[in-house]
């Protein structure tokens, strides 16, 4: 972070200081503070920060910006609503930077869209790019408390489970150019639809200039007929009316190769990620690059250096099976996705994993019935599962006579699965973050002594 002063924040916030001061970092956190640090305290659903404005005061801090003070400390700034001010700061730290922001969000595939975008962009500048999943609007406002005059470009992630909240981080962050990846059904129990999600994700325009460029996937059903005259419309899919496209798609247990079409031009592209649906993330990534004035090569060129981030979808050989640890998160379509990729990366015989889908509300069972007919349509050898909404997995795949077996206990489960495993076996894990499916392959792992 750039250094920054107290008059400068106010200004930001519309709050009031009696006694400027110099800041060189910002925190939420009552545990990290120094005396360099401007100290904004929140209000959560299940503690007041505000509450320890005093304490946080007699440890030493640069300032604290809260919504409750009595006392005559002169490096305090009292605001209504200390979200919104965070927010605020945080726009008026961005205002800063004339560098281009790219933003996305999308139903499924963000973390690993914005890996690959960062790929790219960072061929050509010094990226900084959202870590991990601070995508909402705390960790949204860290990401861009981290922006230095080094910087080239900001690759931001933005996500959201209700109205409103895109609508926000957009307009603190100013996109230059915007991302839909896709519309599914994540938070749809929030959401009440899936047109209602496209309504949501399109809140990404809020902060953004008209005419700005936003990049959608064409091949998506709720986004291929998307029009909006005040941007300029970019899509990416497979289908021929997409301004980039992928042709010849070779996919391998390192990744797949696949020619980049846009206008009248191609190049062979090769991304180190499994799985069609990475293709498409893919395509998004290059069409940033092509936006940014990158020509067609350097931007396909700007995936080879892609390395995904956390439990999503990497694929470990052990003991002559391969398995495909995908266990950030789960809804319907990264789930079918998934499959897709067992299906792809099928040896001799595909066992999934599978733990409940969660925040899905009245449309879990149909969800849930959905992911089983689609491991018996990718020809999946064995479903196992974990979780209550998951037996409606089973009843569908049982139904169309596959085999399957539903567990309320992880260790039998476990146990289950490595009596089942032979060599040339392919198996997938995959299950909502709260149902720690990696406990499963971690466990076997072990002892295995892998």
């Amino acid at each position: 972070m750039e250094k920054i002063l107290l008059s400068e924040v106010a200004a930001w916030c519309g709050g009031v200081y009696k006694s400027d001061c110099l800041i060189e970092k910002i925190s939420t956190d009552s545990r990290i503070i120094d005396d360099k640090t401007l100290f904004i305290a929140l209000k959560g659903e299940r503690f007041d920060a505000n509450d320890f404005v005093d304490d946080v005061l007699s440890r030493g801090v640069a300032a604290v910006v809260c919504s409750r003070y009595n006392g005559e400390k002169e490096n305090v700034i009292v605001v209504e609503d200390t979200g919104k001010a965070l927010l605020d700061i945080a726009h008026g730290y961005r205002k800063r930077f004339n560098i281009p922001f790219i933003a996305l969000t999308g139903s499924v595939g963000k973390t690993t869209s914005k890996g690959m975008i960062f790929s790219v962009v960072s061929k050509k500048f010094d990226t900084l790019r959202t870590e991990g999943n601070l995508n909402n609007e705390i960790g949204v406002p860290k990401t861009l408390f981290c922006l230095e005059n080094s910087h080239g470009a900001a690759v931001i992630e933005m996500g959201m489970n209700h109205f409103g909240e895109i609508s926000r981080l957009s307009q603190t962050v100013e996109p230059d150019i915007g991302v839909i990846t896709n519309v599914g059904t994540a938070h749809i129990e929030n959401l009440g639809s899936r047109e209602g999600i496209l309504q949501a994700k399109c809140e990404i325009l809020h902060g953004m200039k008209k005419g700005s460029p936003l990049i959608i996937n064409g091949d998506n059903p709720l986004l291929c007929d998307y029009e909006n005259d005040d941007y300029k419309i970019i899509r990416f899919g497979l289908l021929e009316s997409n301004d980039m496209r992928a042709e010849s798609i070779v996919a391998g247990n390192d990744g797949s190769h696949f020619t980049a079409v846009y206008g009248n031009e191609r190049v062979e592209a090769f991304v180190p990620a499994v799985g069609l649906h990475n293709v498409y993330n893919a395509l998004c990534a290059i069409c940033v690059g092509v936006v940014l004035g990158y020509s067609l090569q350097d931007a396909a060129d700007g995936l080879k250096d892609f390395v995904p981030e956390g439990m999503r979808q990497r694929v470990t050989s052990v003991k002559d099976m391969l398995f495909i640890e995908d266990c950030y998160n789960a809804n319907l379509d990264s789930m079918c996705a998934a499959l897709e990729t067992l299906k792809t990366l099928k040896q001799k015989r595909s066992i999934a994993v599978l733990g409940d889908m969660l925040e899905l509300g009245d449309y879990s069972n149909e969800a849930h019935k959905k992911v089983g007919l689609k491991a018996y349509e990718t020809d999946c050898d064995v479903v196992l599962t974990f979780g209550e909404a998951t037996k409606n997995i089973v009843a569908a795949f049982s139904e169309k006579g596959g085999e399957a077996k539903a567990f309320e206990d992880k260790e039998e489960l476990t146990s289950y699965l490595k009596a089942l495993l032979r060599k040339g076996d392919t198996v997938l894990f995959k299950g909502s973050r709260g149902m720690k499916m990696e406990e499963i392959f971690t466990a076997l792992y072990k002892e295995w002594e892998v």
